[in-house]
């Protein structure tokens, strides 16, 4: 069985397909995630991260599927870098992270209370993750945008110089330019 394969298992056997989610159900929303990582030529890991990106809860969405310290049932399933990404993207403290990121790299963990500044080989991973995953929320929810897009406009202003071409295409195309 493949990684993606089994990362579709997992997802199934722990109740996405029945999890609300904007524009349908979380698995719905994963897939699609992955979907556009893929689109925007991410690396396979980076892929699967989008895929099983809220396996230990996200600060935007407070699920979990299992607990952050049972890292090596997900490691098991998509493999030690991807796990590594959902870990990042799980554990972030959005407001202690987000808008200081591209000036410190560091990602502040919600889970630990530690603080990891990020290497270089991360950051375009795990601002194209969080880009996608916003894009595909606000895509499914257009109130979103009317009420939060200046945020997320300044936000992925903010990131430019660590997001991938591709993603940055995206962001023009479903948010515009700011004026």
């Amino acid at each position: 069985m493949s990684f993606g394969s089994a990362a579709r298992a997992f997802l199934r056997e722990h109740g996405t397909e029945a999890i609300e989610h904007p524009g349908g159900t979380l698995y719905s929303h994963l897939c699609r995630v992955e979907q556009r990582l893929a689109a925007a030529s991410a690396a396979r890991y980076v892929q699967l991260a989008g895929l099983t990106h809220a396996a230990y809860s996200t600060d935007g969405f407070d699920l979990a599927l299992i607990a952050w310290t049972d890292r090596h049932l997900l490691r098991a399933v998509i493999g030690l870098e991807a796990e590594e990404l959902v870990y990042l993207y799980g554990a972030c403290d959005r407001d202690r992270t987000w808008r200081a990121l591209a000036a410190t790299s560091t990602v502040h963990d919600r889970f630990t209370g530690q603080k990891r500044i990020l290497e270089s080989h991360l950051i375009v991973p795990f601002v194209d993750l969080s880009i996608v995953n916003e894009l595909d929320v606000i895509e499914q929810n257009p109130a979103l945008l009317v009420n939060h897009g200046d945020y997320f406009r300044d936000l992925f202003d903010r990131w430019a110089p660590l997001t991938s071409p591709k993603v940055a295409d995206e962001i023009q195309r479903l948010m515009g330019s700011r004026q």
